[in-house]
């Protein structure tokens, strides 16, 4: 869904280092649930290799569709980060992209792609043992862009207990019931074969609701009250996602769930997301900031 514009000509190397001593750590694991390999990469923080007794907090964050998990250092995010860094409006935190393809970070209806699984019970545990981080529920939080966006929300909304705050940009949530979805399959416009292949065609609905935010958000509204969410979208949206940053902001503000919502001028882009990356990372920090 999301066309990003390349910053840089070249790939990202299995470390980069910057000359504030950061560095990004791609690598890869073989997932024994999805039965393939799956890559990562890792923004680690100036004092990483300084304070080598140190353990951080951790920020998942989830890659749009037709992206990877370099994206978001292949199209200024790092330098982005760093600059804030400098600027001391962000602390040190890691920063994780796992690879996800088009999976919508779900378990397909059809059982043949675990992502979900893959996720809570041998990502993030991976992620744990190799990297020096703090495994407390208010030490990890996770965010995310369009079809990661709808991840983030999902994973925070489905297991509040693992995370402390949630954050989305753009986030794919989408408010055709699926009805709407299967007349869409019917007529084969693109949008609705990719949630074709991810939930079902005809649309599973039990599989649906059981994914959806807004169903998530409601069924577990109590615990979802103790984490920090924030989400923004554009006002000119190609897919109309602002329309479901609309809806759930509203069910937020009407069951008296504390968030904070952005209505921004722009479009789906990467010239949107980088324009306001900088204050989900703020966000992230405070947040991060006020748990320790």
């Amino acid at each position: 869904m999301l066309r990003w514009r390349r910053f840089f000509p070249f790939l990202l190397f299995l470390t980069i280092s910057a000359s504030a001593q950061s560095r990004i750590d791609c690598n890869a694991l073989k997932s024994r649930i999805l039965g393939e390999t799956v890559h990562y990469c890792v923004l680690l923080p100036p004092s990483y290799d300084s304070v080598p007794a140190k353990h951080y907090p951790v920020l998942y964050f989830l890659h749009g569709l037709g992206e990877n998990e370099q994206t978001l250092f292949k199209t200024g995010g790092w330098n982005l980060i760093e600059d804030l860094r400098q600027q001391h409006k962000v602390g040190d935190f890691l920063i994780v992209t796992p690879e996800a393809k088009a999976s919508f970070y779900v378990n397909s209806a059809n059982g043949k792609v675990r992502y979900s699984d893959f996720f809570l019970q041998e990502f993030i545990p991976y992620i744990e043992a190799n990297y020096r981080i703090r495994r407390e529920r208010k030490a990890r939080a996770i965010t995310g862009i369009s079809m990661g966006g709808y991840g983030a929300l999902r994973f925070a909304f489905a297991k509040p207990d693992m995370f402390s705050a949630v954050s989305a940009q753009s986030a794919a949530l989408i408010t055709d019931s699926p009805k709407e979805l299967d007349a869409a399959l019917r007529a084969g416009t693109p949008r609705a074969r990719l949630l074709g292949s991810v939930f079902g065609n005809p649309i599973d609905v039990a599989h649906w609701k059981q994914n959806d935010p807004f169903w998530l958000a409601r069924k577990n509204k109590a615990e979802i009250g103790k984490l920090a969410i924030y989400f923004n979208c554009g006002n000119d949206d190609e897919y109309d996602f602002e329309v479901g940053a609309a809806a759930l902001d509203k069910q937020l503000t009407e069951e008296h769930i504390k968030h904070e919502y952005h209505l921004y001028p722009g479009n789906h882009s990467a010239s949107y997301f980088g324009a306001h990356i900088g204050e989900v990372m703020e966000f992230h920090s405070q947040i991060f900031g006020a748990w320790k």
